[in-house]
């Protein structure tokens, strides 16, 4: 099952390179006739990883393109699955968000901006005894605020918090004593979470044009 979420959101990430970048085919000739590519209609895109998530081992890559002007989509997937049972140690998740987002920065994905999203999530999690498990995938959204600061000319650092909901249902379990590798369900619980659901540290390798017009519908 994880695999298979996995090699989704791969897919609907290559998909998503592959039809903006269609748009930098054009091919045009300088003045001694050489080909040149013409990258003036690629639209700005930024790949991205969240620094909070990878510090705690839950590694993320996402993807965000600029739609109309300073409004922008994105896209991201976290991922970890690293368990020792001998240890009763599960560390597991997975899942993504999909949002949209203005900014008010000159350039792109720069300045303050403010948007909202959307997330979907599973997990297992047990450090050595009681253990939280979801029974079904999660959802949520929420909106956000945050500040993006470019650190070079292709390079910004993202700070955001998120302010939502999320709903699921999880299992809590306890490992059994006859070191049999059996856990025993203890019971089933509703996750009805009002709060903070996204949290954002996210360094961001900026392509395309650096520069677009406020309005402008590339």
């Amino acid at each position: 099952m994880p695999m298979a979420w996995t090699k989704a959101f791969l897919a609907t990430l290559l998909f998503t390179v592959a039809i903006t970048g269609s748009r930098a085919q054009s091919v045009e000739s300088d003045s001694a006739g050489t080909s040149l590519t013409c990258l003036s209609s690629l639209p700005p895109m930024a790949l991205k990883t969240n620094l909070l998530y990878d510090a705690v081992l839950v590694p993320t890559i996402g993807i965000e393109v600029s739609v109309y002007g300073p409004w922008t989509v994105s896209l991201d997937w976290f991922y970890t699955w690293i368990s020792s049972d001998s240890h009763h140690r599960y560390w597991q998740g997975y899942g993504g968000y999909i949002g949209v987002r203005h900014y008010w920065g000159e350039q792109p994905f720069t300045g303050h901006h403010a948007g909202l999203y959307a997330l979907g999530l599973t997990y297992d999690v047990e450090w050595g005894g009681r253990g939280y498990q979801a029974a079904k995938f999660g959802w949520g959204g929420g909106v956000e605020y945050g500040y993006s600061l470019p650190v070079s000319s292709r390079l910004n650092l993202d700070f955001s918090l998120g302010l939502g909901f999320q709903d699921g249902e999880y299992k809590e379990y306890l490992p059994a004593d006859d070191n049999t590798g059996h856990y025993l369900w203890q019971s089933t619980r509703k996750r009805h979470w009002w709060g903070p659901t996204k949290a954002e540290v996210s360094l961001k390798w900026i392509l395309g044009p650096l520069k677009v017009k406020k309005g402008d519908g590339r």
